[in-house]
């Protein structure tokens, strides 16, 4: 059981982030690759996956060394997950943080790692801060990430987007009690304490920190916190699964808005509250040209925008995600299900 002690400061310091973090999809996916739990959410990724995993022998090296420091185990070695200052990475920062972990802590986790039995790659020389080690585990979770998740991260976005629009509603209507009641089933908030079954007996006092929490694709059934309690506290929780869009989707919706309308679009939906330069450096547009078609998109209800200091943040809207997602298609064919 897992029992996060809150204190009156900690209530005011509960933050939500954007979007999920690359690094916590990638530790997720290896648990799930590893198990066969949730078939309906996630058999169709683990066919995709069995399937790189046979073809490509970079996937499978990379998949295989991080699999062994990811094991289907109550530990894996927290600096995989370093807390961002966000909340979230995008994968280039978070490898740059992985690689920058204190020689100390590696020594320390990963042979915490190995008390339980595993064999993790490169523990010697990932203990010492071997260069050239930390340097195929950087290139590993890039791999990883472009063979793994890549394809698939437009259907996490969608899905974690969902789940923060209803957070967000949550906290604004009730306030931060509220959003921590909005975890039930997964956990119960009765305070100042919020349990959660856990596989070890843990306990975290915030004192003061607050707490983060991040949207995952990946995790299942129950969230899941760092192993030690003394860096800053996050909870990864699991949000609805959006099941895969009709391939004939992106084909039907390009005829209807056009392909930058769709792009930028696509790329609200993925990003989720993007600012008009992500969006612009997502899609390779100009500023000006991405500014006209959100005022375009966000007049037909499919774009939200709103002003966050000297930002303005858009994301897609309940109907923009329908549109995406595509009309129901008995028979079509699907990449991932």
């Amino acid at each position: 059981m897992l029992r996060i002690h809150f204190t009156g400061s900690d209530l005011e310091n509960i933050r939500l982030a954007r979007r999920p973090d690359p690094l916590w999809e990638i530790v997720c996916s290896l648990c799930r690759l590893q198990a066969r739990e949730g078939p309906i959410a996630f058999d169709p990724w683990r066919r995709f996956a069995g399937g790189l995993l046979r073809r490509r022998s970079k996937a499978r090296e990379a998949a295989s060394a991080l699999r062994s420091l990811v094991p289907r185990a109550a530990y894996f070695p927290d600096f995989l997950t370093p807390p961002a200052e966000n909340g979230t990475h995008d994968l280039r920062m978070g490898i740059e943080q992985v690689l920058a972990t204190p020689r100390h802590r590696l020594r320390r986790e990963l042979a915490q790692l190995s008390e339980s039995g595993e064999r993790p790659w490169g523990a010697a020389e990932l203990a010492r801060g071997d260069r050239a080690a930390l340097t195929a585990l950087g290139e590993n979770l890039a791999t990883y990430h472009a063979e793994f998740i890549a394809p698939v991260w437009p259907r996490i976005g969608a899905a974690a987007a969902a789940d923060l629009a209803l957070r967000t509603r949550v906290l604004v209507e009730g306030g931060s009690r509220a959003l921590l009641n909005s975890l039930r089933p997964m956990a119960e908030w009765e305070p100042p304490v919020l349990t959660v079954d856990y596989p070890v007996e843990q306990d975290l006092h915030l004192q003061g920190r607050g707490l983060q929490l991040v949207p995952s694709y990946f995790c299942w059934r129950r969230p899941i916190a760092l192993a030690d309690g003394e860096l800053q506290p996050v909870l990864i929780y699991p949000v609805d699964k959006i099941p895969p869009p009709s391939t004939t989707a992106p084909v039907a919706l390009t005829r209807l808005l056009g392909s930058t309308r769709t792009a930028l679009l696509h790329e609200a939906a993925t990003l989720v509250c993007a600012t008009t330069s992500e969006l612009a450096g997502a899609t390779g547009m100009s500023l000006p040209t991405v500014s006209q078609q959100l005022s375009v998109l966000r007049e037909s209800g499919l774009i939200a925008s709103q002003r966050d200091g000297k930002c303005v943040l858009h994301s897609a809207t309940p109907l923009g995600l329908q549109l995406l997602e595509g009309p129901a298609a008995p028979g079509a064919a699907r990449r991932f299900g």
